[in-house]
């Protein structure tokens, strides 16, 4: 096991146990409040849910410290709550608890702690290793050297406490006071190396690939906390003149932002648009600092006049602020957008672009991967499209697209985009792609219509022509030869010389035998047992074919049009099978659907293999159905027989 793993394992077990020593001193109080059961409370889950994550990340990334700091930073939480809650029991209770006034000199400067386990993460975050350089090794010594520094100087600090512990003593040694300044100066520090910090997490930004450029702008959604904290400080000292609830709503967003946040980054970092996420919160911040302005503005000079607390001031100080700042929220966003996200706003205002010029018909719906690739200075990106019933991606030029980032409309994948592409860009391609894949469905389906009816045509061709080589060398000569007999006979009739009968006998024959070739002509154009229906001709088909075939016609009496095509898929389909397949048995089924349509079904047991496109039967089956507006389907596996199904529209 790597060692941020078992770090990870053993902070979470501590977590546990101070967690559990808090809620244990919860019990000592005589008549605990709702707030100390809910501090308490809170410090427990807020640290178990940071603790929690960090254990699922370090199981997941076992030889990274991110998930060991992770768990560092959910023992914070409960560990200021046992130091406090040690002092705080103590003064309910009509004796000390042992050691309340060392542990409470101990913990002055314990509240560093909030910062600390976060700033070690900003500097590491996302692989776990420090940035090569002077500059992140001397934040990171000074990051693990001030807040010490700065604990034990508040230790020694002789200064009285606060009340409620006015009556605490200080058992431990303590320092002069004029040597207290050394602690401001560590504590300006501090704030320095929150800075410094920050500068460096850019700094990696800056050099590392798309990746982990979207895992530390996550993460950086998370630790704006940070300096968020000191904004919220400052509005408790603005509004109530001391900290108080703010500074708990910054610290539970830092501690629920940044593990969760983290956890994210690591794990999913692709989940959502981050730019998008993070122009949110940038336009917030700013709206809410505009917020505070305002307000402090409108207070200061309302209170000038009616008095500081006046309801009449905070009444009309809301209503400016609303009335400000609400309006120009978006307009903020704009303008946050354009700073920090110029490729993404010259994306959108590329496909934006290219919108209004198809349109207007002045470019193609097909332009939009040149468009996002000039937009998103991504020479390689690619757009890939799901044709309707289709199910792979294919760029304009019919070339796979195998991953990127899914463009979605109603709730379905109708594209992919392959290339640094943000989310919200994606979304705002929908239509654009939409449009071009229902073009190359309408391109598609006017190719497959120009290719039936030029397969119609020749197929034509090649039967006028068979009917004519057909005609000449059969029936016609055989009337030729006919003719001749009798104009034999004719110019014998009164003499001896030939065989009239014989002549007469061989003219009928002859006739005879050109009659039935022609009717032969003219099955192959109509079968005339479908005068009488389909049935008899299917069963007409079923007494000429030389294997057993079954057949059954379920439904009313079908049209000509209809019939005479639910025929010719049947025979073509059955001397396939009988001529190529080998089948011993052959079934054809012939059935009205519930919606109108006519389904044509013929299945047989033969060897399979059966192929469209290398054989001009099956081929001229779907030009036939096709033409008359139904689809064919064609199941044939090696070994396992073959399906022809076709589904014809019925109408009438």
């Amino acid at each position: 096991m790597h060692w941020p793993r078992r770090l990870s394992l053993v902070t979470a077990s501590l977590t546990a146990v101070v967690a559990s020593g808090g809620c244990t001193l919860l019990f000592l109080v005589p008549d605990p409040t709702a707030g100390d059961v809910l501090t308490v409370a809170g410090a427990a889950v807020v640290g178990a849910f940071s603790t929690g994550l960090g254990v699922f990340v370090s199981g997941r990334r076992p030889a990274s410290p991110v998930g060991f700091l992770l768990t560092l930073i959910g023992l914070v939480p409960p560990l200021i709550m046992l130091s406090d809650a040690y002092g705080y029991v103590s003064l309910q209770r009509a004796r000390l608890l042992p050691g309340a006034e060392v542990s409470h000199q101990l913990s002055a400067g314990l509240w560093t702690l909030w910062y600390v386990p976060v700033m070690l993460l900003v500097l590491v975050f996302p692989d776990g290793r420090l940035p090569a350089g002077r500059f992140p090794r001397l934040v990171l010594y000074g990051v693990l050297v001030d807040p010490v520094v700065f604990d034990v100087l508040a230790t020694l600090d002789p200064t009285p406490y606060d009340p409620p512990y006015e009556d605490f003593g200080h058992p431990l040694p303590t320092a002069p006071s004029s040597l207290m300044w050394v602690a401001f100066v560590s504590l300006g520090l501090l704030m320095v190396l929150l800075i410094c910090s920050m500068l460096v997490m850019r700094r990696r930004y800056r050099t590392a690939e798309p990746v982990q450029r979207a895992q530390v702008k996550w993460f950086a959604l998370g630790a704006v906390a940070l300096p968020g904290t000191l904004l919220f400080c400052w509005t408790d000292y603005l509004l109530f003149g001391e900290v108080g609830v703010f500074i708990w709503l910054g610290l539970l967003a830092l501690y629920l932002g940044v593990p969760s946040l983290t956890a994210l980054a690591i794990l999913r970092h692709d989940l959502y648009d981050v730019d998008r996420a993070a122009s949110a919160v940038v336009t917030w911040a700013v709206v809410t600092a505009g917020l505070l302005a305002v307000y402090s503005a409108a207070s200061a000079s309302g209170g000038l006049a009616l008095g500081r607390g006046s309801a009449l001031v905070a009444s009309a100080a809301t209503a400016l602020v609303a009335v400000v700042l609400v309006p120009v929220k978006n307009r903020v966003r704009r303008r946050v957008d354009r700073r920090f996200y110029p490729v993404r706003q010259a994306a959108l205002a590329a496909v934006r672009a290219l919108e209004r010029a198809v349109h207007e018909g002045r470019a193609h719906p097909e332009q939009l991967e040149e468009a996002l690739r000039e937009a998103l200075r991504a020479p390689e990106l690619r757009v890939g499209y799901l044709l309707p019933g289709g199910t792979e991606f294919k760029d304009v030029d019919g070339v796979r697209v195998t991953a990127g980032l899914e463009v979605r409309a109603a709730g379905r994948a109708i594209g992919v985009i392959d290339g640094p592409c943000p989310r919200e860009v994606a979304t705002a391609c929908a239509s654009l792609v939409e449009t071009v894949r229902l073009r190359a469905e309408l391109a598609g389906a006017l190719g497959e219509v120009e290719a039936s009816r030029s397969r119609l045509l020749r197929a034509g061709y090649r039967e006028r022509r068979r009917l004519e080589r057909d005609l000449h060398d059969g029936a016609q000569s055989r009337l030729v030869t006919l003719g001749m007999a009798l104009r034999l006979a004719q110019r014998h009739l009164d003499d001896d010389t030939v065989d009239v009968d014989g002549l007469l006998d061989q003219a009928v024959a002859e006739l005879g035998t050109a009659v039935a070739e022609l009717r032969e002509l003219a099955h192959g154009l109509r079968p005339s047992s479908l005068d009488d229906g389909l049935g008899p001709a299917l069963e007409a088909l079923a007494a000429r074919a030389p294997v057993r075939l079954d057949w059954r016609l379920d439904g009313r009496a079908l049209p000509d049009d209809i019939a005479t095509t639910a025929y010719f898929v049947a025979s073509e389909a059955v001397t396939n099978a009988v001529k190529h397949a080998e089948a011993a048995t052959i079934g054809v089924v012939v059935r009205e659907d519930g919606d109108g349509a006519v389904r044509v079904t013929v299945r047989d047991d033969g060897r399979g293999g059966a192929n469209p496109r290398t054989g001009s039967g099956l081929s001229g089956l779907t030009d036939r159905v096709a033409a008359l507006g139904g689809r064919l389907h064609i199941t044939s596996g090696a070994g396992a027989g073959t399906t022809v199904e076709a589904v014809l529209p019925c109408v009438s």
